[in-house]
């Protein structure tokens, strides 16, 4: 299979002419329109495209994958894990964190440029993107804004709480976990933010999904003069919504027990001078240069989590969007 051009699709942007490849984050305050890849762990591809067009995403055919995925975490394992974490919670070293787990299957024969094709058909998301360069491939269906830049003005819509499209009302365990959240994203701003302009927009909105609802809510701010986006990406990265609170601890019993992400929840998207968006990198599949597409998981663990519930969370999560790559859950 021959490599896919490089280019990157989102929002009906389509950029190609990949000219220059860095992790640099001051190169992004030079005005040019940047493709935007960081790991959950911050690892950053940062793509500068010199020609950006609108349009749709050029239609791509997939061929279905037939082989069940393998999982970084079996069922008794992920339990497990919930239940150290609730364990950790009564402790008080931590008052929530997000549990995820990968999936993955051998996939060399076809570019994800197929598979996005069947996103956008089959479960179009707010946020769909698609990158290709060199090393690195997604094809990501995400619902979540991570951040929406206008000029100094700054928005993030965590998306906390989820539950089956038939239902109809979120507990209290999802509202808490909603909030404390927010709380975070707005502690986060609130490093990079005039003092006072940090809003909370909206609270609890419901966003419904293929298969699913979610708990939604917007924080707004206003970016302090000169603000530049190492300093934005520093002060935010990880998202909030996919690490936990206290991030730092939630961060270290990550790193302990699910070892590198990748780009599962990192951020995806594009910045052109003082606006961007970004989306928080979750339903999303990527491939980074060798034959393995790789898929990610997860649900957001409190001290009202049910471990065996968190993982069918997990289940619903996947179903859908394994459903269109094909192969078995």
């Amino acid at each position: 299979m021959s490599a896919p051009i490089a280019q990157m699709w989102m929002g009906g942007i389509h950029a190609t002419q990949c000219v220059e490849i860095t992790d640099d984050a001051s190169r992004l305050d030079d005005g040019s329109f940047w493709a935007v890849s960081i790991t959950f762990e911050g690892k950053a591809r940062f793509a500068r495209f010199a020609d950006v067009s609108h349009g749709e995403f050029p239609s791509h055919q997939w061929i279905p994958l037939n082989s069940r995925w393998s999982t970084s975490q079996s069922k008794s394992e992920y339990i497990a894990y919930v239940s150290q974490i609730r364990e950790l919670i009564a402790s008080g070293g931590v008052y929530q964190v997000n549990a995820c787990r990968e999936l993955s299957q051998p996939c060399s024969a076809q570019s994800l440029q197929g598979l996005f094709s069947q996103l956008l058909l089959r479960n179009p998301a707010q946020y769909a993107f698609y990158l290709s360069i060199e090393g690195l491939e997604i094809a990501s269906a995400s619902p979540e804004r991570f951040i929406s830049r206008s000029g100094s003005k700054i928005l993030t819509s965590p998306i906390k709480g989820t539950i089956r499209s038939d239902e109809n009302e979120f507990g209290d365990k999802d509202k808490a976990e909603n909030l404390m959240i927010v709380d975070l994203m707005r502690n986060d701003l609130g490093r990079i933010c005039d003092a006072g302009s940090i809003d909370v927009r909206e609270l609890f909105r419901h966003e419904k999904h293929p298969g699913i609802t979610h708990l939604v809510s917007d924080v707004e701010g206003r970016l302090k003069d000169g603000t530049t986006w190492r300093e934005i990406l520093a002060a935010t990265m990880p998202p909030g919504s996919v690490s936990g609170a206290p991030k730092s601890a939630a961060l270290s019993i990550i790193e302990g027990s699910e070892g590198v992400r990748g780009p599962y929840c990192g951020t995806l998207g594009w910045i052109h001078g003082d606006r961007a968006e970004l989306s928080v990198a979750i339903r999303t599949f990527w491939n980074e240069g060798d034959s393995t597409i790789r898929f990610g998981t997860g649900a957001g663990i409190t001290w009202g989590s049910d471990p065996a519930a968190e993982w069918e969370e997990t289940q619903l999560k996947a179903r859908h969007l394994i459903s269109i790559a094909g192969g078995e859950l």
